[in-house]
């Protein structure tokens, strides 16, 4: 009866939501502000070209309320990307008179999903969280000398926009004049970013944690670490594998009971090769990556959401095993191959030696040919016309 209205279905993650959801039944209404390059998943009952999320945000407030209205009962209301999840924050008591979201603490997922902010919570706790440092503050390049040292990192508070600009998720600097540069390049091109210690280690130390909370407890979770990411040392996987972590639970727990966190959550985190502690670094309060992998192992994380939304309890895993899954996403996996042979960070036998032909893949579903077929077919064009353009 309570439709699921999901937010940006123009990308992969997206794109598991909605057939994770219509694989076991529920009307899955896509919201998308143009068409996509994955098409449109067979699991969607209705799709909806709406206002842009940002450019037009109180007509897209308008335009969803507009539809709820419409509706016997009230819907779902599911993000799948930052902005999307900034946009609710942003109109959350009009919208949550229309929509269900397990979420009832209005700024809770923003002060999560911010680096600052989320300090004040971690720091209490003794969670090691790598410092942080505003790039307004005074003798910018003086601070960051004296309290981080370098190499450090300047990372973006929206990622999406500073990755679509730059192809990179964040800029390493390795001396107070290429701090000054850098910083001016951003400043320059109007992002808002902050500069950070890093966390050294291979993308074998990278670790993720992801949770489905409900009333306190942790009702699914498994443990995941990186192969490959793009960009290269500080980007999103683009080749990972399930492998239980032990110290993650005991890590993590901490921050979701303190704050009653309700819903799904993945925390980020890096073994630092230097003390070997553990860093948690990000937290993300929406769907990720590892959707399509989560579900092939029986955490159906779309579906607790859904189910906690109307009021249902939810179940799910709790892997406490390596299962030999491995997840991939092979369109920026190629270029991720590429550029670690290029700089010497990986070798062949090295690529070679983590090769699983059995794998769950972020865009592929024999049951939904389509968006990849669709997907497919973009990416060899798009490619043809870059080559031309040369």
């Amino acid at each position: 009866m309570n439709k699921a209205v999901v937010l940006g279905t123009n990308y992969y993650i997206g794109l598991s939501t909605v057939r994770n959801l219509g694989r076991n039944g529920v009307h899955v209404v896509s919201v998308d502000y143009a068409p996509s390059h994955y098409g449109v998943s067979k699991y969607v009952s209705e799709r909806l070209i709406a206002p842009h999320y940002e450019k037009e945000e109180a007509q897209l407030v308008d335009f969803l309320i507009d539809y709820a209205k419409k509706q016997k009962e009230k819907p779902v209301l599911i993000p799948t990307a930052d902005l999307y999840v900034s946009f609710m924050e942003k109109n959350f008591d009009v919208l949550k008179a229309y929509y269900l979201w397990p979420n009832d603490k209005k700024g809770l997922y923003a002060e999560l999903s911010d680096k600052e902010t989320l300090l004040k919570y971690t720091e209490p706790l003794g969670i090691p969280t790598p410092e942080i440092i505003p790039m307004d503050t005074d003798n910018l390049e003086e601070v960051v000398s004296e309290n981080l040292g370098f190499p450090c990192v300047i990372k973006p508070r929206d990622s999406m926009p500073f990755v679509n600009r730059f192809r990179e998720k964040m800029f390493m600097v390795h001396s107070r004049s290429e701090l000054t540069t850098k910083m001016a390049l951003c400043r320059q091109e109007g992002f808002d970013v902050f500069v950070q210690r890093i966390v050294m280690g291979p993308e074998s130390n990278c670790y993720s944690f992801d949770v489905y909370m409900q009333d306190g407890e942790a009702k699914s979770y498994l443990t995941t670490s990186k192969i490959r990411q793009w960009p290269n040392n500080f980007g999103a996987s683009t080749y990972a594998k399930q492998e239980y972590i032990p110290e993650l639970y005991d890590l993590c727990m901490p921050l979701f009971k303190t704050v009653d966190y309700q819903g799904f959550a993945e925390v980020e985190l890096k073994r630092d090769q230097r003390n070997n502690t553990i860093y948690l670094v990000e937290v993300n309060v929406r769907f990720v990556n590892f959707v399509e992998m989560h579900c092939h192992l029986g955490m159906n994380t779309p579906m607790m959401y859904y189910n906690h939304a109307i009021g249902k309890p939810v179940s799910g895993v709790k892997l406490k095993h390596n299962t030999e899954t491995y997840w991939k996403y092979l369109y920026e996996d190629i270029p991720s191959i590429k550029n670690y042979l290029k700089t010497g960070q990986m070798t062949l036998p090295d690529i070679l030696k983590t090769f699983r032909l059995k794998k769950v893949a972020s865009t592929f579903a024999w049951d939904d040919l389509g968006p990849g077929w669709t997907f497919f077919t973009w990416a060899v064009t798009n490619k043809f016309k870059r080559l031309f353009k040369q």
